[in-house]
């Protein structure tokens, strides 16, 4: 199926077209399906975050504009970001401390490896203190650098609601790492 076809089938799903939203399925979900189970490496995983890739794909098939890049790119971004987030949720924000510095190449000694792991599991706990949907929120923003324009479509909210929750979070934050 060619571009111009595809992002025919993703106009046809923006206004609700059931019948179009099963033939992108059919024509995508292989390759969607791949790119899941590239990143998360368990077929389960990958299915699960499949679902959620159309679901996603169903809600904001609105936004995407064909002029502005390919529709098999807009929907790969989608099923990368899903899996990604995926893989995030269950990897504790120490373990990506550990990756970041990646403490294995022994640039840091003993004492700063611990410093630097006690603090990433100070973070995860105080993390665990805010809502759900606002830890989210801010690990999108600050981990994986989203806007807040972006955020904020993500959620539903208005665009003054996010900077909102992203400010009282960190204020959350802040306070909780002081104790």
């Amino acid at each position: 199926m060619t571009s111009e076809e595809i992002a025919g089938l993703i106009g046809r799903v923006a206004i609700g077209d059931r019948k179009a939203f099963e033939a992108l399925y059919r024509v995508t979900g292989s390759k969607l399906f791949s790119i899941c189970l590239r990143i998360l490496k368990d077929r389960t995983e990958a299915e699960e975050a499949l679902q959620e890739v159309y679901i996603k794909i169903w809600q904001r098939a609105s936004v995407f504009a064909a002029t502005t890049g390919a529709p098999s790119s807009w929907l790969a971004a989608i099923a990368r970001n899903q899996a990604i987030d995926t893989l995030r949720s269950r990897k504790p924000v120490a373990d990506e401390l550990d990756s970041a510095y990646d403490l294995a190449d022994g640039d840091l000694n003993p004492e700063e490896q611990t410093v630097i792991r006690d603090e990433g599991r100070r973070i995860d706990t105080c993390m665990e203190e805010l809502e759900a949907d606002r830890a989210v929120a801010v690990r999108r923003a600050y981990v994986e650098g989203l806007s807040y324009l972006e955020l904020a479509a993500q959620f539903g909210v208005p665009l003054n609601t996010m900077r909102t929750w992203l400010r009282r979070s960190l204020l959350k934050l802040r306070e909780c790492m002081e104790r």
